[in-house]
């Protein structure tokens, strides 16, 4: 692709800086670069600064017409909704759309290995860039984790591993160009982005285009306790590995009490490794056994899965432990923007006192909050969702005394009621199960914000 004296538009840098990297790869190929964002740059200020000293045209706090019509080009970042406006004017004047994962797909002469799911696909990235960084592969770790990877293309090189997180707004746009990862990894479907995504159904088709358009010699690893998955089968056209907690698979990974076993064609290896994971809960072990499989079979030995597995403590703002304060132990689940990743945070700990809610996407909330009626001694709830969450709890837990619940307009006024309520040796879990925007710029300011009241206790 030649992008020299092109004239291409990037719709969407974002305070999250998802148009960061594209923009900086255009920008040093030689493109004439115009950045149209619809917040002004006092809110993308953070963006704005990794991008100084290129030549850069900016429309910010709006966008326009001309942008999209007198144009070669036209990169849409991965949160625009693809029915804008802007995006058919675009088509309408025969202008190409194309998304920065495109582009790097179509670029990229490495091994790709691709992860996706509505909850766990940055542990289980991290955890296989961390384990086949002990082989003798060059490796890449990026996407929707964070960090861009178009800047390096002229580094990599045929044999190299990439590792890609990859969101379903990311993985919709690579169906135009018909192109999956040679390695698919899914870690489980759960309703999510409905807000953006029209209905269930179209979220899980945006998630299947990671296996829809891999070869025959591609594979594809899948969770074999997730019923959504287990029916993708007839639809892989690579190979098909399974991973499981619950119950032996014939190719794959499953938990058969402390071990972990991989067989894989006859070959097995077992490692005695589950009581010493540091990560808690379930859905970690199933991150565990998705990235075991993965690095497998890619060369990694027993003793290199082992040592990665249980010396890895997490990520940031995923599950994380903060501190423990006069007998009291604070995790950070700021990432937990579904229900379903809170549900798996409160069902690690016995009788946490729960900090929840945010903007709401959509999202069904009916078995959180049956699972915080059952597990939590308390909830302090926060943002748009706390009147709807504190209305389905209340049904949920009928003439029960507990959980307590209660309302609270700040993140830190639920930190002072939620502390109040923790008793020396509980848990005091700080999971959202919704998004952030309603009351900070993303999960990962919310975090911050959480573990600075914790540390300064």
């Amino acid at each position: 692709m030649e992008f020299k004296n092109k004239r291409v538009t990037v719709m969407g840098l974002g305070v999250f800086g998802g148009g960061i990297g594209i923009t900086q790869f255009l920008a040093r190929q030689g493109a004439h670069v115009t950045v149209t964002d619809i917040k002004g740059k006092t809110d993308l200020s953070q963006s704005l600064r990794h991008l100084d000293n290129l030549q850069i045209t900016y429309r910010l706090g709006e966008h326009r017409d001309v942008d999209f019509i007198n144009t070669d080009m036209v990169i849409v970042s991965p949160a625009v909704p693809i029915d804008s406006k802007f995006i058919q004017i675009a088509r309408e004047n025969g202008v190409p759309i194309d998304t920065e994962m495109n582009i790097f797909f179509k670029l990229c002469p490495a091994f790709t290995i691709g992860v996706t799911g509505s909850n766990g696909k940055s542990t289980t990235t991290t955890l296989i860039g961390d384990i086949l960084r002990q082989t003798s592969n060059k490796i890449w770790v990026g996407g929707n984790i964070g960090k861009s990877l178009l800047l390096q293309l002229e580094e990599m090189k045929p044999a190299d591993i990439v590792v890609l997180e990859l969101s379903s707004f990311q993985l919709e746009s690579l169906s135009s160009i018909k192109k999956s990862p040679c390695m698919s990894i899914v870690t489980n479907i759960s309703p999510n982005h409905l807000d953006r995504h029209k209905d269930i159904d179209s979220y899980i088709h945006a998630k299947k285009n990671i296996i829809l358009h891999q070869k025959q010699s591609d594979s594809a690893i899948l969770n074999y306790d997730d019923p959504e998955l287990r029916t993708w089968e007839k639809e892989c056209y690579g190979r098909v590995l399974w991973y499981s907690t619950q119950q032996p698979v014939e190719n794959g990974a499953f938990r058969e009490n402390e071990h972990i076993v991989i067989s894989i064609d006859g070959n097995t290896i077992s490692i005695p490794c589950v009581s010493k994971i540091k990560l808690p809960g379930d859905h970690n072990l199933h991150n565990v056994l998705a990235a075991s499989c993965a690095t497998y079979l890619h060369g990694a030995n027993k003793q290199t899965i082992e040592k990665t597995v249980t010396s890895f403590c997490g990520l940031e703002h995923r599950l994380e432990f903060v501190r423990e304060a006069k007998g009291i132990r604070y995790y950070n689940d700021s990432k937990a923007t579904t229900p379903e990743s809170a549900i798996a945070a409160i069902m690690s700990f016995k009788d946490s006192v729960l900090i929840a809610g945010g903007y709401d996407k959509g999202s069904d909330f009916e078995e959180f909050a049956a699972v915080c009626a059952n597990y939590c001694k308390a909830v302090v709830l926060i943002g748009k969702t706390a009147n709807k969450i504190e209305e389905l709890i209340s049904l949920k837990k009928g003439e029960k005394e507990y959980p307590h619940v209660c309302i609270a307009n700040t993140l830190k006024d639920a930190f002072q009621t939620a502390n109040t309520l923790t008793t020396p040796g509980g848990v005091l879990l700080f999971s959202p199960a919704c998004a952030s925007y309603d009351m900070f710029n993303n999960y990962e300011e919310r975090g911050k914000q959480f573990k600075n009241m914790v540390l300064s206790l």
